[in-house]
Parts: C-alpha cells; sequence; structure tokens
C-alpha cells in the first residue's frame, strides 16, 4: 500500500512527540529526561527544542504556560499522516472485529469523547507496519476511492497515550484537538470544548 507508507520526517516527528508528551502530561511536573523518555527523543535534543518552545513564551521548562499558543505550534508544526480514502460499509463494526491496532480520530472519537459533532467521516491511524494487513481488508470489505473512512498512517508515536471509549481505541485527547483544528470548520469548536473540559479553561 505505497500510499500508505510513514512519511519520512524524523526532526519533524521528534518534535511532534515533544508537544504530544507536554500537552499529554498539562499540569504535571516532568523533567526534561522524562519528557525525552516519553518522546522517545534524545535528551540534548529535548532540551535544544523545549528552550526553543520557552524562548516563544510557550512553556516554562516543561510547564506549558500559553496553551492555545502551543496548540498552535504544533498545528503548524504538524506533519501531515499519508492517507487513504476508501468506502466500507460498516466502518465501526469492521474496527470491532478487527485484532490489527488503530486509533480513532476526528469525527467518531470527538462524538465518542464528547458528542458534538455529527459522525460523517471515519477517520483512524494505522500502525505502519500494518498497512499490508489493511489493504487486504478493504480489498475484501471495502473499495478505494473517495468514501466514507479515511485510513491514516504517520509516526507510532501517534498512539501515545490511547484512549478507549465503548471498546473502541480512540487517540489521545491533545492528538484529537490536533486533528480537529486541522480538519477545521465545526471542528474547531469541538476542539475548543475538548480544551476546556480536558485542560480547563485557564490558560486558553
Amino acid at each position: 500500500m505505497a500510499l500508505l507508507e510513514r512519511p519520512d520526517r524524523e526532526r519533524g516527528f521528534n518534535k511532534e512527540r515533544i508537544i504530544r508528551v507536554l500537552l499529554n502530561h498539562s499540569g504535571e511536573e516532568l523533567t526534561k529526561y522524562r519528557v525525552a523518555k516519553l518522546a522517545e527523543t534524545s535528551e540534548p535534543w529535548t532540551r535544544q527544542y523545549t528552550e526553543k518552545l520557552e524562548e516563544r513564551g510557550l512553556v516554562k521548562g516543561t510547564e506549558i504556560v500559553d496553551l492555545k499558543g502551543l496548540y498552535q505550534a504544533w498545528l503548524k508544526q504538524r506533519i501531515e499522516p499519508s492517507q487513504v480514502e476508501v468506502s466500507l460499509q460498516q466502518p465501526m463494526e469492521l474496527l470491532t472485529d478487527t485484532n490489527l491496532q488503530y486509533g480513532l480520530t476526528t469525527y467518531q472519537a470527538e462524538n465518542l469523547h464528547q458528542g458534538f459533532l455529527f459522525t460523517s467521516t471515519t477517520d483512524y491511524y494505522i500502525a505502519p507496519d500494518e498497512t499490508n494487513e489493511w489493504l487486504e481488508i478493504v480489498e475484501e470489505k471495502g473499495l478505494l476511492g473517495g468514501g466514507n473512512t479515511r485510513i491514516r498512517v504517520l509516526d507510532d508515536h501517534v498512539f501515545y497515550n490511547q484512549q478507549t471509549v465503548d471498546n473502541f481505541s480512540t487517540v489521545s485527547i491533545p492528538q484529537l484537538i490536533l486533528d480537529l483544528l486541522a480538519e477545521g470548520g465545526p471542528c474547531e469548536e469541538a476542539a475548543d470544548k475538548l480544551i476546556d473540559s480536558y485542560h480547563g479553561e485557564q490558560q486558553w
């Protein structure tokens, strides 16, 4: 599934990993060493990048001081996932039957967590090393091309702090917020609501 190869953007992935960890642990006291471990990035590189974020007034050490600014920085930094659109008759049913790794995001994930958006599209991330298995499923149960489902491949770290709701796997709340912001339109309002409930209204 050449369409679904993991994007080759190592440095960009590392920046995203660090921001993802900071937002998943907002309000916690983390050392930069701990951030590096959780982000699976080198400690010197983690120090260097968090210092850049600090210079921009987004963090102090590892403490977030400008929540909105950090999400906007992540949005600008965001690497577009490789993605393929498919038509599946019952995409959510398919997910309940699979043993493969996935993480729902955007509409379906938002609906599971807070129920603001209509579930017009089913978007989920898959593990980069399981693309062939997913292709077989799509060939058997669906059609490639414009449809109701978007299957995405990114960095494995997109599954960091994965959540389970009603027996479905979703990405972490910060990852979901980012993907909603990137989607735009009504999704931005849904993202704002999630920020308030997840981070509290402080700093927003």
